[in-house]
C-alpha cells in the first residue's frame, strides 16, 4: 500500500516565497480615508425578490453566458442543498442520492464534464472521483453560486459542460456585525427505524474591527436525517443469442419479436429490498480578512466538511442463469422476456451494512494587490482534498453482506405483463411457492473496504492592466497569469471473496433456529407504483439479524468445516487488495482581454483570449496476477490470484490550446446581444487512466471481463458557440433566449475484444462439463448449471472442500477485454435555453419559468447489440417552474423540477459483455417553503420536499427491461431563524 508523506512541492515552495513578501504591502500603508457621508441611505433589498434582483444584475452585466442564484439574506440559500439550488437555472437537471441532489449535469453534459470550484479554486472531486458531491456542502455559508457556461481563459480548466464557482461569505463584502442561527426539525415521512423528527442547525456570524481593517466570518452547521428507502432492482439483462435459447415445446413459447430477431434478453436477477438510512452531515467554514489600506486585502479562510451515511438494508430475490435452465418465456418485439419460467440456481435474502465517511478540507490563502490605478495583481493558494471510506462501521471495519436462502427449487418465475414493477415467485420443493424458515440455508457473506482520496494543490498568480496609455485603441484591460496545480488521486479496494462456502454446497441449514427469521407482508412496499403493496408478487419476505447471522457462521463455518479456502471470515483484507495512484500535473499561462467600443448606436463589448496548459500523468497500479478460475457454486465462478502484488508504473502527457472569444451588445437600453466562441476541455475519467489490467473477481459465465487503463488518454475536447438575446424590461423581470452548439471531439471510446491468458482455463464447456449434459440429458434430466455442478460432486471432479478446478485439458477462458481510446471523430450537441422571470407590479406575486431543449449525435441507439457504443450521459431535456408570493411578513414559494429521462451511464452490474445501458426515466418533483417575519429578526418557516412522492424508474436498452424503482417519500421541515 502507497504511504503518502509529506513533502514541499513546487507550488508550496512558490507560495512561502511570496508570503514571505507581504511585509511590503503593510509597509506602504495608507491612512484610511475618511467614512462615506452618513447621510447617505442604502436600501437592501432582501428575500425572494432581492436574491432575483443580484442574480439578474450578475447575468446582465457578465461577459459571455452566466447565471447565478444568490442567498435571500445571511445564512438563507434559496434551496437547502447547493445541487437542488442549481436546478433553477436553465440547462441544469440533478441526480440524486439518498433523495437529495447531489451532482449536476448541465446542457447534457453529467456530473465529470463540469467543474466545481469554490471561490475561485478548483475542488477534488469525492474521493478516486473527478465528480464533487454537492450534497455534503451545506448552503449556510454560501453567498452566490455562478454558472459560467461559456469558456473564459482566466477559469481553471475541466468545465466542459459548464464552471460552477462557489462563492463564500467574507466579511468584508459587508462591513459591520451580522449574525444569523437558524434551527430546523426534519421530518421524513419514509422513516421507520430512526427518529421521525432529527435536527439541522446552522448559524452564520461576521464582523470587522478596528475601523474595518479586520474581518472575521464563521459558518458551521449541523444536519441530521433518517430514512427508508424502498426498491426493486435487477442487477443486468443478458443478451441470449438465439442459439443458445433452448428447444422447446412450441406451447411454452410465446415470440413477439418483430425488431431483434435473432437474440433474446433475460434478467439476471430480481430484488426486492428497502434500506434504513441514518446521515449526519457538519459542514465549517473561517474566514480571515486584514485590509491595511483601500489597496491591499489578505484574506485565510478554512473549509471543512464531513458526512457519514449508515445503512442498514435487506433485500430478498432471485438469481437466473439461461440456455438449458429456460423452462418457457414470452418475448416482446424487441426480444425483451416479460416472463420467463427458469430452473436452478436460488432465491435468498440479504442483509447488508454499510457505514461511509466522506471528508472534505480546503485552506485557502488569497492576496488582492492594486499597485497603482492600473495595475492589480491577486495570488491564490489552496490545498485541499475530498476522501471516501466505507469501513467507517467499527464491528465490520468494512461493508458486509449476508446472504441466506435456498436452493431447493423447482423453478422461479418473472412476470412483468402487467404493473410498473415485474415480479417473482418460486416454486419451492416443499410444493409451495413459499419457503419456511428451517429450510433457509446459508449461501455466503461477502465484505469489502473501498477508500478513495482526492488531493489538490494549487497556486494561481493572476494580474490585470487596466488601459490608461493609449487612448487610440478601445482596449479597456488586459487580464494574465498562471497556475500550477497538482492532483493527486489514490484508491484501494478490498475483497474478501465469498466467504462460508458459498452455493448452500454442502448444507447448513442447522446454523439457523427458525426463531432467527421474522416473516413480513408486503402491504406498505412499493405502494406509490402500479404493481406494489398488496399486489407485489411475493407477497412475504423473511428478515434476520445481521449481527447475529455473522456470529453463528463464525462459530460453525471454522476452517475444519469448511476448508482454508471457505473458511467464513469477516476481513475484508482475505485478500490482497489492489491499490492505484494517479497523479496530474498542470502548468498553464493564459492571457485576456477586453474591448468597449460603439458601433452607431449600439455599445459593444468584447472578450478575447487564450490558455495554454501541459499536463503530466503519471500512474502506478498494484496489479493482482489471475492463476485460474474456480467454479466455487452452480452460480459462482471465483478467480484466484497470485499472493504478491505486481508494481506496474505507466506516464500520459499532453499540452492543449484553449482560445475564447466573447462579444456583447446592448441593442437598446433593456436587450442585450450575446456571442460568444471558445474551446473548453474536460480530463478523462480517473477510472479509465490508472495503468494495468484488471480481471473481475467473480467472473460468471456470459461476464468474463477484464479492463485496461490508459495514461495516454487526452482530454474531451469541445468547441462551443453559443448565441443569445436578453430582453431586461425591470430591474427583477426578463426574458431571454439562447442557442448553443457543442462540437466535442477526443471523444473516449472503450472498445471490447476477446482475448485468452495461458494458464487461464474455463472449465465451462470443457470436457468434464460436457460430459456432466450428455450424462444428464441421456437420463432425462434437465442440464442446469444447479444439476452439472451436482454431477461435479457427484464423480470426484470436486475437491474435499467442494470446488471445482480447472484442468491442463479445459480450453482457454475467453475473455472479454476492455480499454479505452481516443476517437478521432467528433460528435455535437445543439441544444435552446429558454427562460422567462417576471413580477407583477407591488402586488408581490413571480413567476420564473425556464426550459432547454438539447439534441445531438451522441444519443444511444439500443438496436445496436455490439458493444463499443459511447453516447453522451446525461443529455436530455428539462424545465424548471418557480411561482412565489413575498409581501410584509409573508412569503411563499412553490417550484418544479423537471427533467426527461436520459443515459445514466453504459454497463450494468451483472449486465452481459454487449455493455448494455442503464437509462433514467423522467423525473418531475414539486417542493415548497413558506416563510413569516414576526419581525425584523425573528423567522418562522416551513418546508416541503417532493411533496408529490415522486419516485425514480430505470431501465435498460427498452423500458420493458427494467432495471430498478425507488421510493423515498415526502420530507419536511419546520424551523426558525434568528438574525440581526
Amino acid at each position: 500500500m502507497k504511504n503518502n508523506t509529506f513533502k514541499k512541492t513546487r507550488v508550496a515552495t512558490s507560495m512561502a516565497l511570496l508570503l514571505g513578501t507581504t511585509s511590503m504591502f503593510s509597509a506602504q500603508a495608507q491612512e484610511v480615508e475618511a467614512a462615506a457621508d452618513e447621510s447617505m441611505e442604502v436600501i437592501q433589498v432582501k428575500g425572494i425578490r432581492g436574491s432575483l434582483m443580484r442574480s439578474q444584475d450578475l447575468k446582465r452585466n457578465s461577459s459571455g453566458v452566466v447565471d447565478a442564484i444568490s442567498a435571500e439574506e445571511l445564512g438563507k440559500f434559496p434551496d437547502t442543498n447547493l445541487a437542488e439550488a442549481l436546478q433553477r437555472i436553465t440547462g441544469v437537471t440533478i441526480s440524486r442520492a439518498n433523495g437529495e441532489g447531489s451532482q449536476i449535469t448541465v446542457r447534457g453534459f453529467g456530473p465529470e464534464f463540469n467543474l466545481i470550484t469554490l471561490n475561485g479554486r478548483q475542488m477534488p472531486g469525492t474521493g478516486f472521483t473527478r465528480s464533487y458531491d454537492l450534497q455534503n456542502l451545506s448552503s449556510e455559508g454560501v453567498k452566490t453560486l455562478e454558472l459560467q457556461k461559456t469558456a473564459r481563459a482566466e477559469n481553471p480548466s475541466g468545465g466542459l459542460g459548464a464552471t460552477v464557482n462557489i462563492l463564500t461569505m467574507r466579511p468584508m463584502d459587508n462591513p459591520g456585525q451580522q449574525f444569523s442561527v437558524s434551527a430546523k426539525g426534519i421530518m421524513d415521512t419514509s422513516n421507520e427505524e430512526g427518529s421521525d423528527i432529527t435536527p439541522e442547525v446552522a448559524g452564520v456570524f461576521t464582523n470587522t474591527f478596528a475601523d474595518d481593517m479586520f474581518g472575521i466570518g464563521i459558518s458551521v452547521s449541523h444536519q441530521e436525517r433518517d430514512f427508508r428507502q424502498q426498491s426493486a432492482s435487477i442487477q443486468g439483462w443478458v443478451l441470449v443469442p438465439d442459439e443458445d435459447l433452448p428447444e422447446l415445446d412450441p406451447s411454452m413459447v410465446v415470440d413477439n419479436r418483430s425488431v431483434i430477431t435473432d437474440a433474446a434478453f433475460f434478467p439476471k436477477d430480481l430484488n426486492f429490498g428497502f434500506a434504513d438510512v441514518q446521515r449526519e452531515r457538519t459542514n465549517a467554514q473561517v474566514t480571515f480578512q486584514f485590509r491595511p489600506t483601500d489597496n491591499f486585502t489578505a484574506t485565510v479562510d478554512y473549509t471543512a466538511s464531513d458526512a457519514v451515511t449508515g445503512t442498514n438494508s435487506f433485500g430478498w430475490g432471485i438469481w437466473n442463469n439461461f440456455g438449458p435452465n429456460i423452462n418457457s418465456y414470452e418475448l416482446d418485439e424487441n426480444g425483451t422476456a416479460l416472463y420467463a419460467d427458469i430452473a436452478g440456481d436460488d432465491g435468498s435474502a440479504t442483509a447488508s451494512r454499510n457505514t461511509t465517511e466522506v471528508n472534505a478540507r480546503s485552506l485557502g490563502v488569497n492576496l488582492e494587490w492594486q499597485i497603482t490605478d492600473d495595475w492589480e495583481v491577486s495570488v491564490d493558494y489552496h490545498d485541499s482534498y475530498n476522501q471516501i471510506d466505507n469501513g467507517k462501521d467499527k464491528g465490520l471495519g468494512g461493508s458486509g453482506q449476508v446472504i441466506l436462502g435456498s436452493d431447493q427449487l423447482i423453478s422461479k418465475v418473472y412476470d412483468y405483463r402487467e404493473g410498473d414493477i415485474p415480479s417473482y415467485y418460486i416454486n419451492w420443493n416443499n410444493g409451495t411457492n413459499e419457503l419456511m424458515p428451517g429450510e433457509i440455508d446459508s449461501n455466503f457473506s461477502q465484505f469489502t473496504r473501498n477508500q478513495g482520496r482526492s488531493d489538490i494543490e494549487q497556486l494561481q498568480i493572476d494580474s490585470t492592466w487596466y488601459n490608461s496609455v493609449f487612448d487610440s485603441i478601445p482596449l479597456v484591460k488586459v487580464d494574465f497569469g498562471y497556475a500550477r496545480t497538482e492532483q493527486s488521486l489514490g484508491a484501494t479496494d478490498a475483497w474478501g471473496g465469498l466467504r462460508g462456502g458459498p452455493g448452500f454446497s454442502p448444507s447448513y441449514t442447522e446454523i439457523f433456529p427458525d426463531s432467527m427469521f421474522t416473516r413480513h407482508d408486503t402491504g406498505d412496499f412499493l405502494d406509490a407504483f402500479s404493481g406494489g403493496g398488496d399486489a407485489l408478487n411475493p407477497n412475504y419476505f423473511y428478515t434476520y439479524s445481521f449481527d447475529e447471522a455473522i456470529t453463528r457462521q463464525l462459530a460453525y463455518l471454522t476452517a475444519d468445516v469448511t476448508g482454508d479456502s471457505n473458511v467464513y471470515s469477516i476481513d475484508p483484507f482475505f485478500n490482497a487488495p489492489t491499490v492505484n495512484f494517479v497523479e496530474e500535473i498542470t502548468d498553464s499561462v493564459y492571457v485576456q482581454t477586453e474591448w468597449d467600443f460603439d458601433i452607431g448606436e449600439f455599445y459593444v463589448q468584447v472578450n478575447a483570449g487564450v490558455r495554454y496548459e501541459e499536463t503530466e500523468v503519471p500512474s502506478s497500479a498494484q496489479v493482482r496476477v489471475p492463476t485460474q478460475v474456480n467454479w466455487v457454486a452452480p452460480s459462482e465462478w471465483i478467480t484466484e490470484y497470485q499472493s504478491e502484488l505486481i508494481l506496474q508504473d505507466f506516464t500520459g502527457e499532453y499540452d492543449i490550446l484553449l482560445p475564447m472569444f466573447d462579444i456583447k451588445v446592448d441593442v437598446t437600453e433593456d436587450v442585450v446581444a450575446r456571442f460568444s466562441w471558445g474551446k473548453s476541455i474536460t480530463r478523462a475519467p480517473i477510472g479509465l487512466l490508472q495503468g494495468g489490467r484488471a480481471f473481475s473477481g467473480s467472473p460468471k459465465i456470459g461476464a468474463r471481463t477484464a479492463s485496461e487503463g490508459n495514461t495516454g488518454l487526452k482530454p474531451y475536447e469541445s468547441q462551443n458557440l453559443d448565441l443569445s438575446v436578453e430582453w431586461y424590461y425591470s430591474e427583477d423581470s426578463y426574458a431571454s433566449v439562447g442557442l448553443f452548439r457543442k462540437k466535442v471531439s477526443e471523444y473516449i471510446e472503450t472498445t471490447g475484444g476477446d482475448q485468452t491468458f495461458e494458464g487461464l482455463r474455463d472449465i465451462y464447456q470443457g470436457p468434464r462439463w460436457n460430459e456432466a449434459v450428455a450424462a444428464l440429458e441421456a437420463d432425462g434430466v434437465q442440464a442446469t448449471d444447479s444439476a452439472i455442478f451436482q454431477y461435479f460432486q457427484d464423480n470426484g471432479y470436486a475437491n474435499a472442500e467442494g470446488v471445482v478446478e480447472p484442468n491442463a485439458d479445459d480450453p482457454l477462458i475467453t475473455w472479454r477485454v476492455t480499454k479505452p481510446r481516443n476517437l478521432p471523430d467528433s460528435r455535437t450537441v445543439d441544444g435552446i435555453e429558454l427562460a422567462v422571470q417576471h413580477t407583477f407590479g407591488e402586488t408581490g406575486f413571480g413567476v420564473g419559468v425556464n426550459g432547454t431543449l438539447v439534441d445531438g449525435d451522441v444519443k444511444y441507439d439500443p438496436y445496436i447489440l455490439e458493444s463499443g457504443q459511447n453516447p453522451l450521459v446525461g443529455i436530455g431535456d428539462s424545465a424548471n417552474f418557480q411561482m412565489f408570493y413575498e409581501k410584509e411578513a409573508l412569503s411563499v414559494k412553490v417550484t418544479y423540477a423537471w427533467r426527461a429521462g436520459y443515459l445514466q451511464g453504459m454497463g450494468q452490474a451483472q449486465g452481459s459483455s454487449d455493455v448494455p445501458p442503464t437509462q433514467a426515466d423522467s423525473f418531475g418533483q414539486w417542493d415548497f417553503s413558506i416563510n413569516y417575519d414576526f419581525n425584523e429578526h425573528f423567522t418562522v418557516f416551513v418546508e416541503g420536499v417532493n411533496v408529490n412522492n415522486e419516485t425514480e424508474r430505470g431501465y435498460g436498452r427498452f423500458e420493458e427491461q427494467f432495471l430498478y424503482a425507488h421510493q423515498y417519500g415526502p420530507r419536511y421541515t419546520l424551523g426558525a431563524r434568528y438574525t440581526f
